[in-house]
């Protein structure tokens, strides 16, 4: 024992910087994880009796926060593309929470028509919805295009929430004090609509039409927060952080070799889905934000956007173009605020 103990002091005494290097280094990384965590929604706020609805719910921070919702009481809807993991995260979630009323939907926003279906749906069969939660998304996929001819982030992104939410306002109403909340990225920061150009046909590049869809959430937040002053409806946008989900499927394999190894240091640092759903949650249920509308959030708390996000002209702009796109007709929108 005594010379293990004399090997252990000389094994220290000889790496000494080493280990001190080693010790500062684990302490920094432990310290940034711990940083890019995030908030956390502490509310305890129950949600028994109401009704909650949540694009692509079937995994990532979708799926986390279904489950917290279910966890609060609330009667809980997926509304999913694909239905067999949705019914399997629904069983998931159900076993979780003990909560049994979560029911799965079929959502394909790359259908105007399935869109519609589901409204329809809802409208026909639920008596209120009180948190709508639009939290699907695409990143960075190649030039495809919706079944509408749209082009497919921008389509995915902002134009079939955009749709789903006007079909659900008069329910939203109904249901009033109701929140909607809609998940963004901070990608919207180097973003641009390109009004002239907005399905990107002349110069198509996913990064380009990937910021252009998340700054287009921002700009809806803001114009439809305008639209439902007094109404007991109020709006919510937010990035959810760098989070390790299945929306980078589409970019991974575009990056070299190289790039994905320098990369894999980071992966390990970025936020879990628990972690990236806290500010969906956060504004989805925290009492603090009851009486604000139209604001952007980030960590569990606001944040001031991009300049380009608090523009009001480029807002009412986006609207009503978006409202004006083929496919899209008048009877789509609430008469309050259409």
């Amino acid at each position: 024992m005594q010379n293990y103990a004399e090997s252990i002091r000389n094994f220290v005494e000889r790496h000494a910087t080493g280990l001190t290097v080693a010790f500062v280094a684990g302490a920094g990384v432990l310290a940034l994880r711990r940083w890019l965590a995030g908030g956390v929604c502490r509310s305890k706020v129950r949600l028994d009796g109401k009704t909650v609805l949540i694009t692509g719910a079937n995994a990532g921070i979708g799926k986390e926060t279904a489950l917290d919702m279910a966890q609060r009481g609330a009667r809980v809807i997926l509304a999913c593309r694909d239905m067999t993991r949705a019914r399997i995260a629904a069983d998931d979630i159900r076993q979780q929470s003990g909560n049994g009323n979560v029911v799965v939907k079929k959502l394909d926003l790359a259908s105007l028509q399935s869109v519609r279906d589901l409204a329809k749906d809802v409208l026909e069969n639920e008596e209120r919805l009180d948190i709508l939660i639009n939290n699907a998304g695409i990143m960075m996929c190649p030039k495809w295009k919706t079944e509408d001819g749209f082009e497919m982030q921008f389509g995915v992104n902002h134009l079939g929430h955009f749709l789903l939410t006007n079909c659900l306002l008069d329910l939203l109403k109904k249901s009033t004090p109701s929140r909607i909340v809609i998940v963004s990225s901070l990608a919207h920061e180097k973003g641009r609509i390109h009004f002239d150009d907005i399905n990107l046909d002349k110069n198509y590049k996913r990064e380009v039409s990937y910021r252009q869809s998340k700054l287009a959430n921002v700009l809806f937040c803001r114009e439809l927060a305008s639209r439902l002053q007094d109404t007991g409806v109020t709006v919510y946008s937010l990035h959810p952080g760098v989070i390790r989900t299945e929306l980078g499927r589409h970019l991974l394999p575009t990056l070299a070799l190289w790039k994905r190894i320098i990369a894999m240091p980071f992966f390990m640092l970025i936020k879990s889905p628990w972690e990236g759903a806290q500010t969906s949650i956060y504004c989805a249920v925290d009492e603090s934000q009851a009486n604000v509308s139209g604001l952007y959030y980030s960590d569990c708390a606001s944040k001031t956007p991009a300049p380009q996000a608090l523009d009001d002209a480029a807002a009412k702009k986006l609207w009503d173009l978006s409202a004006s796109m083929p496919r899209l007709s008048r009877k789509d929108f609430s008469a309050a605020i259409g």
